[in-house]
């Protein structure tokens, strides 16, 4: 019986030692792979040669009117030939690349706080649209963490009226829209840079509609027309 056990164990230790490999060990000859998984598939390596194309060339040339991952989309021109204005609420339009507070929302090591642009309304209602795409779908439509998202499973939404958030500098804020966390993927290749703060700014302006505003946030144009109706 004991002739039994050994042989059964001997067995074990051949069939552990064939799928595992021996780790560590280096051979010219191509391994043997029990489970390949998706190691190896019938796709295309960017500048590698290919045989599926009467050219030989992998690389395709790209089909008129594409835009590069990272680049502006161009702007249309009115149909009337007239010379129209760039919808954005800014002359600049661009994705990250620099180190610069306005690129990455720091000053040096630190977290920076204020917009590198004016807080127009135009800014604001660029910002409510670019929110509404990118963001609403989590975040709700006040900010609450209310989207539509959580009721198919995904969790931990923020909640963007949390203390934590309202106490966060703007250029955190800035710099996760980037980059993403724990769960929310980043958009820096997504939404450009001037957006981003646009949504910065709607996100601080939705904060103050849900509380925390203050008389002083008022400009002072409409601060006097207010007085004057409540004295």
């Amino acid at each position: 019986m004991l002739k039994y056990f050994f042989a059964l164990f001997a067995l074990l230790i051949v069939l552990v030692v064939t799928v595992a490999g021996f780790r560590g060990q280096k051979s010219s000859k191509p391994p043997i792979e029990i489970f390949p998984d998706m190691d190896h598939q019938p796709k295309v390596k960017a500048q590698t040669p290919s045989n599926f194309y009467a050219d030989g060339r992998s690389n395709r040339t790209p089909v008129q009117g594409t835009v590069p991952l990272g680049y502006a989309i161009p702007q249309h021109k009115p149909v009337d030939g007239s010379t129209g204005e760039s919808p954005s609420p800014y002359k600049q339009v661009k994705f990250s690349g620099g180190v610069s507070y306005t690129d990455t929302g720091k000053f040096g090591d630190q977290w920076g706080t204020g917009l590198p642009m004016e807080t127009t309304p135009e800014v604001l209602a660029r910002g409510q649209e670019r929110y509404t795409i990118s963001c609403q779908v989590c975040h709700g439509a006040t900010g609450a963490g209310n989207g539509i998202a959580g009721k198919y499973g995904l969790v931990a939404i923020a909640n963007l009226h949390q203390q934590r958030i309202r106490d966060m500098a703007d250029g955190e804020i800035f710099n996760t829209i980037t980059h993403g966390k724990n769960s929310m993927m980043g958009y820096g290749d997504r939404i450009q840079v001037p957006d981003r703060w646009a949504i910065v700014a709607y996100i601080r302006a939705l904060q103050k509609s849900q509380g925390g505003a203050t008389m002083e946030d008022v400009p002072a144009d409409q601060r006097a027309l207010l007085q004057a109706q409540n004295p």
